[in-house]
This record gives C-alpha cells, sequence and structure tokens, in this order.
C-alpha cells in the first residue's frame, strides 16, 4: 500500500504569520506605515543568487509554502504539495498570482526559473538546493559545457500543475521548498533574458514590490504590491539599509533613525540594559563552528583538531561574550533541528585543558603559529580573541585573531583557501531539519563553500539513506553524524540565538522557525 504524503492546506488561525495564506488579502491594521531595517549591502538580488538579501527576498517573493513558528507548513503560491512515494512529488499552484509586472504566475514559471537558477554557465550561487532533481547534473556536468538547459525531472502538467522528480525519496523536499529556499522562487519570463537587468529590479510574486533601481551601498525600498493574493502585509513600505559596520547600526536603532538591527555579539552583553523588552532572542537552527584548514598539513591529524575543541572553554565565553543566549555546541547540527543526538561529540566538545595538552603531544605537537581569521565589522572580535586567547593558555600555541576588511575579502580568501590557519564557519539552516544543516557543509555544491572542507563518499551515501526516511522525526541522520564526527573535520562551537533590536515605534517583532524576523508581520505602535 502506498504511503500518501501531501501538505494540506492549513486554516490560518489567530496566531497565523502573516502572508503565508492564498487568501483574499485583509485589513494592514495601519495606514501610511514603514519601517527601516539593517541588512548587508546585498549585490545579489536575485534569489537563485543572494546569500545576504534574505530579508528582501521574503519581502519581495512568496515561497510555495511557509513553515509558521509552530512547526506547522501552510501552503502559500501552492495549493498542494503531493507525493506516493516522496520521489515523485506533484506542485499546484494557486489560480490568479501574478507577477508584479501584471503577468500571471504559472507552472512554467516555476519550470523555467528553477532551470535557469541550476544551469551551471550561470554560475548562480544557490544553484546546489536544486541538485536532488533529477537532470541537475545535465546542467553541471563535471567536465565541458552542459548539452541541455533543462532538468529531466521537471515537467509541466498544465498552467498550475508540474511535476518534480527526485534522484532519490527525499521525505524532507516540502521543507525545502519553505521561505528561505530562494533558489525555489519563481521568476517572470522577462527576467530569463536579461539576469543583469533583472538583478537591478527584481520583479517578484510577493507582498511588496521594488520602487526603484537597486544601486550598490543605497538603500533599497519596496512598497505593498496592490495585487498580492495572500494575506496584506501590516506595513505599506519596508526600506533596507545598508550598514558595513554592525555596531553603528546598533546605534542608529539606539538614536531612533532605524527600526531594525541584528545585535552584534560586541553588545550582547549591554543590549538588555539599552533596550529593555524591545531586545529579541529568537531560538534558531543556526550554529557555530571554528573552521579548519584541512589543506594544510599541520591540520590532518584529527587528534589535533580534537585537542583544539577541547581547548576551548565555549560556556565561559558564552557567558561573557554572548550574554548566555547561546548553548554548546554537543553535535554536528544544532539542538532545536528534528532528532539532532545530544551528546555526540562527546569528552571532544567538553573543555579540558589538560587532556588537549596531551592529546596535542601525542599527535606531535604544533608548531610556528596559528591565524584565525574572520570577517571584520560584523562584531565578532571578542569571540575570536577569547578562543585564539584559550589556544594560547591551554595548549602553548602563538595563536592570533585577525579580521579582514570585511565580509567580501574573507568570502574570498575562504572560497580560494587562502587561509593557513582556523576560521570563521557557521550557519543558519534555511529550513530546520539536520538535512539542512549537513548538505550545506558536507556534501559537496551544499551552498557553503568550504565553509567546512570535508566531503566524503560515506557521508554523501548515508545522507541519502537519512533523506529517504519518511518518518519525520529526524534520527535517520544519527548515522550520518557519527561517520563526522569520526573524522572531526572542524570544531563545534556554538547552537545559536539570533538578537535583534528595535525602535519604540516597534510593538512586536514576529520570528519564523529559522530565527528571522518576519518583517511583512511586524507590529507597529
Amino acid at each position: 500500500m502506498k504511503r500518501r504524503i501531501a501538505l494540506a492546506v492549513l486554516v490560518a488561525g489567530a496566531l497565523a504569520l502573516a502572508g503565508c495564506s492564498g487568501g483574499d488579502g485583509g485589513d494592514t491594521g495601519s495606514t501610511d506605515t514603514s519601517i527601516r531595517v539593517a541588512v548587508t549591502d546585498p549585490q545579489q538580488l536575485i534569489p537563485g543568487r543572494q546569500s545576504v538579501a534574505y530579508d528582501f527576498n521574503m519581502a519581495v517573493w512568496s515561497p510555495l509554502a511557509f513553515l509558521q513558528s509552530d512547526g506547522t507548513l501552510q501552503d502559500v503560491q501552492a495549493a498542494s504539495i503531493e507525493s506516493d512515494d516522496a520521489q515523485t512529488w506533484t506542485i499546484t499552484l494557486r489560480d490568479g498570482w501574478t507577477f508584479h509586472d501584471g503577468t500571471p504566475v504559472t507552472a512554467k514559471s516555476y519550470v523555467d526559473s528553477w532551470n535557469a537558477v541550476a544551469y551551471g554557465p550561470n554560475a548562480f550561487e544557490n544553484s546546489g538546493q536544486l541538485a536532488s532533481i533529477v537532470g541537475y547534473s545535465d546542467l553541471n556536468p563535471a567536465d565541458g559545457a552542459p548539452t541541455t538547459t533543462t532538468m529531466s525531472g521537471l515537467t509541466v502538467v498544465d498552467d498550475l500543475t508540474f511535476t518534480v522528480k527526485l534522484v532519490s525519496p527525499d521525505g524532507q523536499f516540502p521543507l525545502q521548498v519553505t521561505q528561505a529556499q530562494t533558489a525555489f522562487f519563481p521568476m517572470p519570463e522577462s527576467a530569463l533574458s536579461d539576469f543583469d537587468a533583472y538583478n537591478k529590479h527584481p520583479v517578484g510574486n510577493g507582498p511588496f514590490q521594488m520602487t526603484g533601481d537597486y544601486v550598490e551601498n543605497e538603500p533599497i525600498t519596496v512598497s505593498a504590491y496592490d495585487g498580492f493574493k495572500g494575506d496584506a502585509p501590516t506595513v505599506d513600505q519596508i526600506t533596507f539599509v545598508p550598514y558595513t559596520d554592525s555596531e553603528t547600526a546598533y546605534t542608529d536603532v539606539l538614536a531612533g533613525n532605524l527600526d531594525v538591527a541584528g545585535v552584534p555579539a560586541s553588545r550582547l552583553l549591554q543590549a538588555g540594559s539599552d533596550f529593555g523588552d524591545r531586545l529579541y532572542s529568537f531560538e534558531a537552527p543556526g550554529i557555530s563552528f571554528l573552521g579548519l584548514p584541512l589543506w594544510n598539513a599541520q591540520y590532518q591529524d584529527v587528534r589535533v583538531r580534537q585537542a583544539l575543541s577541547m581547548a576551548i572553554d565555549r560556556q565561559t565565553i558564552i557567558d561573557r561574550i554572548y550574554g548566555g543566549t547561546y548553548t554548546p555546541a554537543t553535535a554536528w547540527t544544532p539542538a532545536i533541528e528534528p532528532g539532532t543526538p545530544t551528546g555526540i561529540c562527546g569528552e571532544y566538545c567538553e573543555y579540558d585543558p589538560d587532556a588537549a595538552k596531551a592529546l596535542l603531544a601525542e599527535a606531535g605537537g604544533f608548531s610556528g603559529p596559528l591565524e584565525i581569521t574572520y570577517p571584520g565589522g560584523g562584531g565578532l572580535d571578542p569571540l575570536y580573541e577569547a578562543i585564539a586567547n584559550q589556544l594560547r593558555q591551554n595548549l602553548g600555541i602563538d595563536a592570533t585573531a585577525t579580521p579582514t576588511a570585511d565580509w567580501a575579502e574573507f568570502l574570498q580568501k575562504r572560497t580560494d583557501a587562502n587561509l593557513t590557519g582556523p576560521f570563521f564557519s557557521r550557519w543558519g539552516a534555511l529550513y530546520p531539519s539536520q538535512q539542512a544543516t549537513l548538505r550545506v557543509f558536507f556534501i559537496e555544491g551544499g551552498g557553503c563553500a568550504n565553509c567546512i572542507p570535508f566531503y566524503s563518499p560515506e557521508v554523501a551515501s548515508a545522507m541519502q539513506t537519512a533523506d529517504a526516511d519518511l518518518t519525520g522525526d529526524g534520527t535517520a541522520y544519527a548515522d550520518v553524524q557519527s561517520i563526522i564526527q569520526k573524522e572531526f573535520p572542524a570544531v563545534p562551537l556554538f547552537n545559536e540565538t539570533y538578537s535583534y533590536v528595535t525602535s519604540e515605534r516597534v510593538a512586536d517583532l514576529v520570528s519564523s522557525p529559522v530565527g528571522n524576523p518576519t518583517y511583512r508581520a511586524i507590529q507597529l505602535r
């Protein structure tokens, strides 16, 4: 007997997040409202390319489904997402939805968009989010240019229906097409012929549309789209203000010049006294590692990697830098992700400087300096200076912490493997599943090149087996974590919370299950 897997259309309750259902819109609850939000200058706004424009993308596009704060899935642009075997999925769209240019959103819109994002020569950064679709490898051959521009696993059935065939069964697929996996967002036909022009003025299917063209390092303003078929947003306008220094954004919120900003690590201890109940800390599927340069011979002995981990006092760092908001990592995925095996990291994630010193000596010691590299301007200095201090004191290593000028410089160095020592490595999962963290870090092409440069055929095979498990409890991924644990390719540090501060204009900052604010549902005073 076939097992029927479906996402039912849920009735939006009083606590449902705005913009999540396919209704006729509703009362915004306010008139002529606007908010100003701090962001990093995105450079790339196209959903298949963005790496830091998540908040902008969630305003301008609507996903097929939305994962609500209580963990339930609610169809948005989709009327249904169904499968009999978790390998071939049928997606039926709601009728009447349009892009901001007035053209209809159809099954072909999705299929054409996904093919464009997956097509190797386009070099879309989020292409890997589509890697499980049959035919993706044809668009990304190991050698030479692709001989086709379409994935054979995508089929348009009619204007509102298409099917998706996956390489292997994957019970997590409905979570992948929710709000944070932006490669799954649709683009209008006009975008496909000129992506440079589209990046300057993206046209989406969401509650807000751009009011002008994108200019690097200039604010981006979006306004409510009158033709939106989902729940109306609670504000009329959002201005995304780019900052190169998160501490400046923090002080601008304090001064009332900005409505929302993330809290840099350097301000977490004082944020409560500065903002009181206007400090929001959301539990999130984020995890921090100390990345290790596995291309460097000094780090190829697993005992060296384990010794570095045991020499770090995570709880003291959490208390003194993060104000107690984080928790020590004891596994290879965040504790919030279902089925995460608590404590699988064992003794190697526990602070034991004497054992760390002995283990390092057993491995032959460590010669020369150890330089930890991290992106500057993000308030991370106290964290990496603390780690360097602990490694110096506990292991006798000449450890230092060095920031790059900005995120762009760090990303280039990391991508080019132009680092001799440990480095910043973290990920906030785009949906709360172990799959979303493990794929990114440990499957080649998973979305974070060189976050942890460790890829193993054994891990890839175990992931495929775990993905096919349909129990939904996440326990199947424990086998994957056991393989990673043996190799210990990086140092697990913290399970994260995401913290934000708001101006006095904000009455409530609503969060999604991935820990980011849902700005279209923000409540103003």
